[in-house]
């Protein structure tokens, strides 16, 4: 039954074998071939991570909607330590947001009284696990990787806000966050279709963000996996190269993208070899470093507090990658 429910919703062999028939009945292409075998790796990737981010998005969407930011200020308020960062690093993954979707929600929770540690727990873990990234790892890389992928993101996550909370960092953001005024609102008791109508606002809304995203990580992951030769790529990127891991994470970082139009380029780099640690070395830094967050960020902190964010997650990153490559 698991392997049923595998194959069928995460990998969509159903959509699959549609693609095939319609590239090879109707294009009149052969999947052999490098032109029907980009056509149906484009056709079969778009349609499945649309189908998967709209669906998985209402779905934490309408949950979320039990539980409103002013619910999650009160209850992440008082909580300090270690904990704390968990609870921070948790409720990231639970915010389908870019990188730069979620510097507001940090910027209300640290004008709401939250250590500073925690919020950037969140502020990490946010835009690098989310369920929905979660679920669509695990339909193409299987469940074991998505594990990984969550338990070494929240890690690094929880691990940075620990320690920006005790080098005691508070002075180093800039005075209109702690100045804002909060409007504090009463919670809402929401009707079944109210919270459809959120739920179908909030898909719709990360669909227009990443559907563009969606398109050329998929074009991309399409001339990488059917027509850039094996060997060209395991010459640049392979595992024996002890520059691999950092040339990913440093091409990644100017990018920005969702895991949703990374995720693509991904799964081809794998298909030619390249180790799961340079992949998600690949994938961590597009998520969680690119450069239109960095540059809303220093309008939030100051230059001492965000070159200690940028290298501790960029080490981060490359500690994980390198571990990754050693042992997976």
């Amino acid at each position: 039954m698991l392997a049923w429910f595998n194959d069928q919703f995460l990998k969509m062999q159903w959509l699959y074998d549609g693609v095939e028939w319609l590239v090879v009945n109707v294009f009149g292409l052969s999947l052999n071939d490098r032109i029907g075998a980009s056509i149906h790796f484009f056709i079969y990737d778009v349609i499945k991570i649309y189908i998967l981010l709209v669906v998985i998005v209402y779905g934490i969407s309408y949950i979320q909607s039990y539980y409103p930011p002013e619910r999650t200020r009160e209850a992440l308020k008082n909580v300090k330590g270690l904990f704390g960062n968990f609870l921070g690093a948790l409720f990231g993954t639970l915010t389908p947001f870019c990188s730069c979707s979620s510097i507001p929600l940090f910027i209300g929770f640290t004008n709401a009284g939250l250590p500073l540690g925690v919020t950037f727990s969140f502020l990490i873990c946010s835009p690098l696990v989310d369920i929905a990234s979660v679920l669509l790892i695990s339909s193409f890389f299987g469940v074991r990787i998505a594990t990984i992928y969550v338990l070494t993101g929240m890690t690094l996550a929880i691990v940075g806000g620990w320690v920006i909370g005790s080098l005691k960092m508070e002075k180093h953001v800039e005075p209109f966050v702690y100045n804002n005024v909060m409007v504090q609102l009463d919670e809402q008791k929401l009707t079944r279709k109210e919270r459809h109508q959120f739920s179908v606002e909030q898909a719709l809304d990360i669909f227009k963000k990443t559907w563009v995203y969606v398109i050329v990580g998929v074009a991309i992951g399409a001339g990488i996996h059917n027509w850039i030769p094996e060997q060209w790529i395991l010459l640049v990127l392979g595992q024996d190269k002890w520059y691999s891991v950092l040339l990913a994470t440093a091409v990644g970082i100017p990018m920005y993208a969702s895991l949703f139009g990374t995720l693509p380029i991904a799964i081809a780099l794998v298909a030619k070899g390249v180790g799961i640690g340079t992949v998600l070395a690949f994938m961590m830094s597009v998520t969680a470093l690119s450069l239109p967050s960095i540059i809303m960020l220093k309008n939030v902190v100051k230059t001492k507090l965000l070159i200690l964010f940028v290298t501790y997650v960029s080490l981060g990153i490359l500690l994980i990658g390198y571990v990754f490559n050693i042992f997976l």
